[in-house]
């Protein structure tokens, strides 16, 4: 069911870097984001794909991990990702990209769950040090990058502590805990009112 593949569909971060992921099952990744929603149908986005230890190693230094975890300064040699899919948008295309990487992006994510494989979205990109390691020319504006990988972390989701506080964070079992608010919370109206 759908309900159960967004339940396991986490943002992981720590990955068994020695499973391979194919380039075919990356592609395979890429092509539901191509058949994603796409505003106005423009489809501006451009993929670029890297399951290559020396490159995925360059896409690795120019990005930032879990910012609530300030002790941690991202995965270790043996977690890092196993593959990347770095998402762009054309200018040549358009200038205005809405949420087309979020919606292809969470197509990419739960299609890599089904595939038993955990991935995260990293927006903390230096950008002009990923342009210049993967040759990305001027007009594609790097949207988000997804990391990739079998995951070697377990993941929970529970709910927001009364203080309200909705920071991820590890106990000292490494089990990584995400917060979030109660259905409750975040519906504010219901329509008809009865």
């Amino acid at each position: 069911m759908l309900a159960d593949l967004v339940l396991k569909t986490r943002s992981c971060r720590r990955f068994k870097e020695d499973r391979p992921i194919s380039i075919d099952t990356l592609k395979e990744l890429v092509n539901l984001g191509r058949l994603s929603a796409s505003a106005a149908n423009r489809q501006p986005l451009k993929y670029i794909i890297s399951n290559d230890a020396k490159t995925n190693g360059e896409i690795f230094s120019c990005l930032a991990w879990a910012a609530y975890l300030k002790d941690w300064p991202g995965p270790c040699a043996g977690e890092r990702p196993a593959a990347y899919i770095v998402i762009l948008g054309d200018t040549a295309i358009s200038t205005e990209f809405w949420c087309d990487h979020g919606i292809a992006g969470q197509s990419i994510l739960l299609g890599a769950c089904e595939k038993g494989i955990a991935g995260c979205f990293i927006g903390a990109i230096n950008m002009p040090k990923l342009r210049d390691a993967l040759e990305i020319e001027e007009r594609f504006k790097i949207m988000l990058v997804i990391a990739l990988g079998e995951p070697a972390e377990k993941i929970v989701i529970e709910s927001v502590a009364p203080d309200g506080d909705i920071r991820y964070w590890r106990d000292e079992k490494g089990i990584h805990h995400v917060p979030k608010r109660p259905l409750e919370e975040i519906i504010i109206n219901v329509y008809p009112k009865y």
